[in-house]
């Protein structure tokens, strides 16, 4: 398992403000660069990435954004009023030809043409 050079294609600029771990960057130990992929294995020499930092440090500062962006996530969601949403579904009528046209005038009235569905989103 050696370095390929693939992985220079993927590599992530540092972000401003964040961490790399926080911001989704992914670190090879065999290439030694931070790159911008989504899955667990580098495309480049196979080796497994690394999705945390191993420092103490680092790591309580990444435990505390994640947290502080889920309480976050939450207060919005709590903020945004539920919205109601009305759907209106067409249905054919499986009225059978009647044989008199009294008939067939009762079939039509029994059977709705259109039936509306709310759902809370």
């Amino acid at each position: 398992m050696t370095c390929k050079g693939i992985c220079v294609r993927y590599k992530a600029q540092k972000p401003v403000g964040t961490g790399r771990y926080a911001s989704g960057q992914r670190r090879c130990q065999i290439c030694e660069i931070f790159i911008k992929w989504e899955g667990l294995w580098c495309p480049c020499c196979g080796y497994r990435l690394r999705t945390k930092p191993r420092n103490l440090k680092y790591k309580a500062k990444l435990r505390a954004r994640v947290e502080a962006d889920s309480i976050e996530a939450k207060a919005i969601a709590e903020n945004q009023p539920e919205i109601e949403e009305v759907i209106v579904v067409k249905t054919k009528s499986k009225a059978k030809a009647a044989k008199t046209p009294k008939a067939a005038k009762i079939k039509a009235e029994s059977i709705p043409e259109t039936e509306s569905i709310a759902i809370k989103a």
